[in-house]
């Protein structure tokens, strides 16, 4: 992983809320800074986990600027611009410029767009114009595009796309886009160490919010190749990571956050709160990681 810009462990942030479900960005400099603390390699501003879909662009705009203003070089920083028109994409990718981020990560064509590989091609071309490193994103199952190896090869022909962050949650797909000796970041919680050994470039993990040390502790464990290492880290984390996996994922990161010490309020609406019931489920899983993690 280490001679890939955005290797190891790439921390998809929360978006704090305060009570009134306003983003509270005194919080989120204090969660910047410990995360930073834990040692991870990167944050990824305006993710899935950070709730992208259900923040205004002027929010997700004050996020990414006032986030790499935060990180200021300690870590890689990658803000996502995904949107539905291919203007508003290209003008959040030169906002994302503008602001020091060192790559951004971009959904293909979405919500009944376009899914031949001719039309994704020209899309991520268009973008591309901006000269900003891209993480694209394959995540068929919510977006209708699978980003197959024989498109992942065309589109690495640009020179800006630098990498996949696959979320299929499919291990033999995620293998075979490994296979093609590109860049394959994995996004799927539950995949971790399988991923690390299969040989991947690196991750994008909304989990980590959660239990930064121990994912952190994991990542370098697979770097010196302490197969032995990973695999007792990860009895502590496959329980949580799992239980995120099965739904209700983004209030689930929020929730058990929460419970380990990395609080960053409700996640908005139209998520409703958790039932007691989930919540008790949480900390089940999260077991000895609420001690090892809260400080």
């Amino acid at each position: 992983m280490s001679s890939f810009a955005f290797s190891g462990l790439n921390l998809a942030i929360t978006a704090p809320f305060d009570s009134n479900g306003r983003i509270d960005f005194n919080r989120f400099q204090e969660l910047i800074e410990r995360y930073l603390a834990a040692g991870v390699d990167g944050i990824v501003f305006s993710s899935g986990t950070g709730m992208h879909v259900y923040l205004s662009p002027d929010e997700s705009r004050s996020l990414i600027e006032r986030g790499a203003r935060i990180v200021a070089g300690r870590a890689k920083v990658i803000a996502q611009a995904s949107a539905l028109l291919t203007a508003d994409v290209v003008e959040r990718t030169q906002f994302a410029k503008d602001s020091g981020a060192d790559g951004v990560m971009i959904l293909p064509p979405f919500f009944e767009g376009p899914s031949d590989d001719n039309s994704v091609f020209d899309f991520y071309a268009e973008v591309a114009k901006v000269g900003l490193p891209i993480i694209g994103y394959n995540v068929p199952q919510a977006v209708g595009v699978r980003i197959t190896p024989d498109l992942l090869r065309r589109l690495c022909e640009l020179p800006e796309f630098r990498a996949v962050k696959d979320s299929s949650g499919d291990l033999i797909g995620q293998v075979r886009l490994i296979g093609t000796g590109l860049n394959v970041i994995n996004g799927a919680d539950p995949l971790v160490p399988f991923s690390l050994f299969a040989g991947c470039s690196g991750l994008i993990w909304g989990g980590a919010n959660i239990a930064p040390r121990t994912c952190v502790a994991i990542v370098k464990a697979a770097r010196e190749k302490r197969w032995d290492d990973v695999q007792s880290l990860w009895r502590q984390l496959e329980p949580i990571m799992s239980l995120l996996w099965d739904g209700d994922y983004v209030p689930s990161v929020y929730a058990a956050a929460e419970l380990t010490g990395y609080g960053c309020g409700d996640a908005r609406k139209p998520f409703r709160p958790l039932s007691t019931d989930r919540i008790a489920a949480l900390r089940t899983a999260l077991g000895a990681l609420v001690e090892q993690e809260a400080v």
